[in-house]
């Protein structure tokens, strides 16, 4: 067989879906990881990739001031190897105000009530929890806050087997006020926060969601398809939008005045990373988008 002919049956080797398979190409979301390999995200804190991250972070003074002074908290989880995830952070466990970005709680609450059966999948609640994630909407958080109610909310994300939020881990994810202007404050209780997140929790709940161990394979596709296509630019999503334009988001952000908070998992063929950050700034939206960047540049080395 002719050279010519050998590398275009190699080519078509690559392009089959026997090797993409194996290398994960053609993975689609959520998948699942065998129970032998199963491990939990802090113990695949990489001390190549952290070395990386914190230098390509690091490098900004002003990120590293902010860093410092615990006013900035970001995490990154590379999945190009799915079955082997890496992750980093800084400040990974420094509970921060996060304003709509902790909607991702109600979301998993939702679900969970959904298949526990205290919730009807109606078409105006499967409305209410897309808008309130795609365009952040108060009013549709709001709805689903009376719906399944802070109770419902609180025992998902304290639950063993969740554990997004740990007051030994120095909180997580909390919705303890309705998105308006009335209502009674149900704070945290180590910082007395309303909405509130960590970087660690937050890439969890990514992170068990893309390899299918949320609620179930079912809701874990249905909360998959809520957060895809993020309507609103801005942030992580304004960046990615012009660097990634063919990779698939599942994103939820958040801002109120200096606070500032996005969170993404970024799935193509290209770019398979979670990213989050936390940023208290009045800069803090063009520090989010800058981020991407480099996040992205750790990755690569």
């Amino acid at each position: 067989m002719s050279q010519k002919i050998w590398q275009v049956a190699f080519i078509l080797f690559l392009l089959s879906p026997i090797f993409a398979q194996k290398n994960g190409a053609s993975l689609r979301l959520p998948y699942s990881i065998p129970a032998g390999k199963i491990r939990p995200l802090r113990e695949m804190q990489d001390s190549s990739l952290q070395a990386k991250f914190e230098r390509h972070v690091l490098q900004n003074k002003k990120w590293a001031r902010l860093i410092a002074n615990k006013k900035m908290t970001v995490g990154l989880v590379d999945l190009r190897e799915p079955y082997r995830a890496r992750f980093a952070h800084l400040n990974g466990d420094v509970m921060m105000y996060a304003a709509s970005l902790p909607k991702i709680a109600i979301l998993l609450a939702s679900c969970q009530a959904i298949t526990d059966g205290s919730l009807q999948l109606t078409p105006e609640v499967e409305r209410d929890l897309k808008i309130m994630i795609s365009r952040s909407s108060n009013m549709a958080a709001t709805r689903m806050i009376d719906r399944i109610g802070f109770a419902k909310i609180e025992e998902v994300v304290t639950a063993p087997h969740y554990g997004f939020y740990d007051p030994h881990l120095g909180g997580g994810l909390w919705v303890g006020k309705r998105y308006a202007k009335r209502g009674k404050r149900h704070p945290d209780p180590l910082k007395g926060l309303s909405h509130a997140a960590t970087v660690y929790q937050t890439c969890r709940f990514y992170y068990l969601l893309a390899t299918n161990r949320l609620v179930s394979e079912k809701e874990s596709r249905h909360m998959l398809d809520i957060l895809a296509d993020p309507e609103i630019n801005h942030k992580f999503v304004y960046t990615l939008s012009k660097i990634g334009p063919n990779a698939k988001l599942y994103r939820k952000s958040g801002g109120w005045r200096n606070w500032h908070a996005d969170s993404v998992l970024v799935w193509g063929l290209e770019r398979r990373y979670i990213l989050v950050a936390l940023v208290n700034d009045r800069d803090g939206e063009k520090i989010l988008r800058e981020f991407v960047t480099a996040a992205e540049e750790a990755l690569d080395g």
